[in-house]
Formats: C-alpha cells, structure tokens, sequence
C-alpha cells in the first residue's frame, strides 16, 4: 500500500481517544460509551429502546445489551413503553448523580483533545468528521 488506510487511521485514532475519555471518566464508574447514554437520556428522559438507538445509531440489540448493564449498575432503570410491546428506559436518581459528576470529567477530556490539537486543529477535525 502506497499509503495510510483511512480505516485504520480512524480506528486507531477512535481508540485513542476513547481510552482518554474513559481515563477521564474512571473516576465516576463508568465509560464513555455509557456516559454518552446517560447524557441522552438526561436530555430526552423517558424513551423507548428502539428510539434511543435511532437516536445514537446503535442497533437494537447493542443499546439492549448496554442498557442492561448499565440497569445491573442501578444507572437506568427499565420499564414498559407507551406501546406495550416495546421497553423503555430511563434514568435512576443514581444515574442523573452520576451524569452530572461525570460533566466536568468528560470537559476535561474535551480540554485536553483541544490542547493537544489546538483548537483551529480541534475544530477542523470536528468538521471533517461532521463531513462523512
């Protein structure tokens, strides 16, 4: 190859920066991949499963199986939707505490990445990535 995949340079990259958030995030119990489900469902309250896979571009079995983990940690609690057939999730009073300790952790992070990049940097990495 004459050069760099770009798969392979997102994906490292994509593992990089995770690993600083969940660093970031330790402290608190969780990882980035929960604490952005607990931010959504901060700000969406209530939702049915399917709804907030959409919203995350998850598939319904990944959001289920996260879900569950996180219900497991006393974070979310699960419950009927307003269809019978579908569950719902939502916030405990455990996981809104733990959402608003994680902010100034995940703000760090988001400093961090800034500071590395700068912030022309930062920002025109947000842009290329809003691109694809």
């Amino acid at each position: 190859m004459k050069s760099l995949c770009y798969c392979t340079a997102a994906r490292g990259a994509a593992r990089k920066i995770t690993a600083l958030y969940d660093e970031a995030l330790a402290p608190i119990g969780v990882n980035v991949a929960q604490f952005t489900l607990l931010r959504n469902l901060a700000r969406q309250g209530d939702i049915a499963l399917t709804e907030l896979g959409e919203l995350l571009g998850l598939d319904r079995s990944t959001i289920g199986r996260n879900v569950r983990i996180m219900e497991k940690m006393g974070l979310v609690s699960l419950g009927k939707g307003e269809d019978q057939r579908e569950t719902a999730v939502a916030l405990t009073s455990k996981g809104k505490q733990v959402c608003r300790a994680g902010a100034p952790l995940w703000d760090t992070a988001q400093s961090d990445i800034e500071q590395k990049l700068g912030r022309k940097k930062a920002a025109e990495l947000r842009s290329l990535l809003a691109a694809l």
